[in-house]
């Protein structure tokens, strides 16, 4: 092991016994500790760091590894820098309290210009979704059946980007779109949901007594 000086890292780690071992500090400590844990010849050593003289410090004594004092103070610094931005002003900070479990998310929204998001009706996404054009088939050597999940990602489409929602369960995926998913249905349609999160192109959501599928975002643009 070399002769390292300063504040250094040495590390040891052990599939076999399950132990990892991670000492930093002075080089003469931590050749002290390893000498003590019994791991001389294993593991690595490396410097972690030089130490550095502050540069944003006014009027503090620094002593270096000589032991001499270096006294700082503002003219030595020089001037502010120019973009440090305007001195903060706490009495523009809004204080706003309310009892606990009082907070109308609904009202607040709406005051903000935003509506209330409505769960999709699979009756109205199955409407909407049979008048959508048939879509090019998804690219890529993964893809188990090409055109069924083109489909499927047009109405993940519908779901995100129209009603703000992330997720379908199952059975409303089923009631939805099973003729355009290659019939699928039961097993078999969870199998094959299954298979494209295992892939990365769906995620899975619990909740309650149901399983959810969402996209993710690279699938939804056509980049997995």
């Amino acid at each position: 092991m070399a002769e390292l000086k300063g504040f250094v890292q040495y590390r040891f780690r052990s599939d076999e016994n399950d132990a990892e071992v991670l000492l930093r500090g002075d080089a003469d400590w931590v050749r002290k500790k390893i000498s003590e844990l019994g791991l001389q010849g294993v593991g690595w050593m490396m410097p972690l760091g030089l130490e550095v003289k502050a540069s944003n410090t006014s009027g503090v004594s620094d002593k270096n590894n000589s032991g001499t004092t270096n006294e700082l103070d503002d003219d030595s610094l020089g001037e502010k820098p120019l973009d440090m931005g305007p001195e903060p002003d706490p009495s523009r900070i809004p204080i706003v309290r309310r009892p606990i479990g009082e907070l109308d998310l609904s009202k607040e929204l709406r005051a903000l210009g935003l509506d209330d998001l409505t769960k999709p009706d699979p009756i109205e996404l199955m409407e909407i979704f049979s008048e959508l054009d048939e879509p090019l088939p998804v690219q890529g050597t993964l893809s188990i059946d090409p055109m069924a999940e083109a489909w499927l990602r047009e109405l993940m489409n519908i779901v995100v980007r129209d009603y703000g929602f992330t997720a379908l369960k199952t059975s409303d995926i089923e009631e939805i779109a099973s003729s355009k998913l290659g019939k699928r249905e039961g097993t078999a349609l969870e199998v094959w949901l299954e298979s494209l999160f295992t892939a990365g192109k769906l995620v899975k959501v619990h909740g309650g007594d149901a399983v959810g599928w969402g996209p993710s975002p690279r699938w939804l643009a056509g980049k997995v």
